[in-house]
């Protein structure tokens, strides 16, 4: 079917959709997105045909007056029945009666023909055993049936027979889902709110697959915040509502086509957000650097991708897009053993990197330390001269080993600019790699970082061993946790990240010391 969307606020051309299979509506908290469906719903009215399991599932006093609804097709039958129904408080529960309502009428039709000597001979296919079906073909080891007016359950663990009541909401949703759509008008366009609702990921893709299947003449409109849903449908038109404007009735939206650089789910994922994203390294779950962030620089969605790379490629290829999405994008890498060409060429590129080696040494800055020993009653100054000191010991003693380090990450990064020239034949490239030792000379280099390395001790220049130190046992072997009162680094990092959920000085402070560290006022 060819849906019209509604009217955009900057008085932009509609788009055209064309004959569409699937719409699926992302947006923000609070982008209008919602207003964005009921306007479709309005719209196209006697097509509109609107589920939703969440509402479904529990007892409700309103009920969907749509024309068609599954709460109108059941005050019909109620009344139009000659049996009894029981109560029925939820939209699920009157559904179920439908099935079973039809089911005996479509068999007392095939009965009556059959008398009479008209129509099939075979018994023909009602909507429960439709459900029947695919319920089997999403749950394969469980079984639904009929049995004196009733529907009935069982799976592969138990023999025990049980109601639709004591399914699981996941299995109930299904079920809903399944059952209702078969209700449709024909060529009706199926509104369907937070699809993913109760649903398992592993079954979700091949649900909703089975589901369209049932109904390939209806659109489907999916309202949804989940990533993999969205990127699970394959005829799917994506629009992303950013802003509504409620006196003119008017939406900021665009039909979203994903930049091939950067996967689905992320792109989705961010679109999601109202604020400016954060690329950084490390993963949610186990790396500092999300955790750290997402407290530092609050004004962002910090989304963690990985690898130093990743982080990169994403920043560079968000901002390409920015004319389409208008959000603001950067990233943070470790500065590790960059040079400073490097890093001035990352951060023109919208690349945060920071004025020490890793993150680790971030909460290594003198004012981290001195805010949690100020924190946890320590004397400040003492607790950071300590500190100190053992970091300039460590250093001293592993200063070459430091040096070579840095020489290596350097001739690895030079040979390789080096070697990707144009050779006319095979024994310019051999002359040319002959010639490559002089060409880096990483013993010039190698002794250069062992001078500057020196005089850092020498002038006891902390910040300046922060920034080439790359040495992750630095917590441990500073005893900074000890000296601040606390057992281990686990215990610091924790103690770093608590503050830093609240608004004292001490937060204040150590919010400071880190942009600072970024060069960020």
């Amino acid at each position: 079917m060819n849906i019209q969307l509604p009217k955009r606020m900057n008085g932009a051309a509609l788009p055209d959709l064309g004959n569409v299979r699937q719409i699926t509506l992302i947006g923000a908290n609070g982008s209008g997105k919602t207003r964005f469906a009921h306007w479709l719903v309005d719209k196209y009215k006697d097509k509109a045909f609107r589920i939703s399991a969440l509402k479904a599932l529990f007892p409700s006093t309103e009920k969907n007056e749509l024309a068609g609804s599954i709460d109108m097709l059941y005050d019909e039958a109620v009344d139009s029945s000659p049996f009894y129904c029981k109560e029925a408080p939820t939209e699920f529960q009157r559904l179920i009666f439908l099935l079973l309502h039809d089911e005996f009428l479509d068999l007392l039709k095939f009965k009556t023909q059959l008398r009479l000597g008209d129509g099939e001979k075979d018994i023909p296919e009602t909507k429960f055993d439709k459900v029947a079906r695919m319920w089997r073909e999403v749950f394969p080891n469980n079984k639904v049936m009929r049995d004196g007016g009733k529907l009935l359950f069982s799976n592969d663990k138990t023999d025990d027979l049980f109601s639709e009541m004591k399914l699981s909401d996941g299995e109930k949703s299904v079920l809903y889902y399944i059952g209702a759509v078969q209700y449709a008008q024909p060529n009706a366009i199926i509104f369907v709110d937070d699809p993913e609702i109760y649903i398992h990921h592993s079954i979700m893709q091949a649900l909703w697959n089975v589901i369209e299947e049932i109904r390939p003449d209806c659109t489907f409109v999916y309202n949804t915040h989940d990533i993999n849903f969205v990127s699970s449908r394959i005829e799917n038109v994506c629009v992303w509502v950013r802003n509504y404007d409620l006196i003119n009735s008017a939406w900021d939206y665009e039909i979203v086509e994903p930049d091939e650089t950067l996967s689905e789910q992320l792109y989705y994922d961010l679109l999601g957000s109202r604020k400016p994203i954060l690329f950084v390294e490390g993963d949610a779950s186990h790396s500092i650097d999300s955790k750290l962030y997402s407290l530092i620089f609050n004004e962002y969605t910090v989304k963690p991708l990985g690898s130093c790379n990743k982080v990169i490629e994403a920043t560079r290829a968000f901002n390409d897009l920015q004319n389409f999405h208008h959000l603001d994008s950067h990233g943070i890498v470790d500065r590790d053993r960059r040079s400073d060409k490097e890093v001035q060429y990352l951060r023109e590129k919208k690349i945060f990197v920071p004025d020490v080696a890793e993150i680790e040494n971030i909460l290594m800055l003198e004012g981290v330390i001195k805010a949690v020993a100020r924190w946890r009653k320590k004397d400040e100054a003492n607790v950071f001269q300590k500190v100190k000191m053992a970091i300039m010991n460590q250093f001293k003693s592993e200063l070459r080993k430091q040096a070579l380090e840095h020489v290596r990450h350097r001739m690895k990064n030079m040979a390789a600019v080096c070697i990707d020239r144009r050779f006319r034949d095979i024994g310019s490239l051999e002359d040319h790699i002959s010639d490559l030792l002089n060409e880096l000379n990483p013993r010039a280099y190698y002794e250069e970082l062992c001078r500057d390395f020196h005089r850092y001790v020498a002038n006891g220049d902390y910040n300046s061993v922060l920034k080439v130190f790359n040495e992750k046992t630095m917590l441990v072997n500073s005893n900074v946790a000890a000296l601040c009162g606390l057992v281990g680094k686990d215990e610091y990092i924790r103690t770093v990240l608590h503050i830093l959920k609240g608004e004292s000085h001490e937060a204040k402070d150590i919010r400071k010391a880190i942009k600072k560290c970024f060069l960020i006022d």
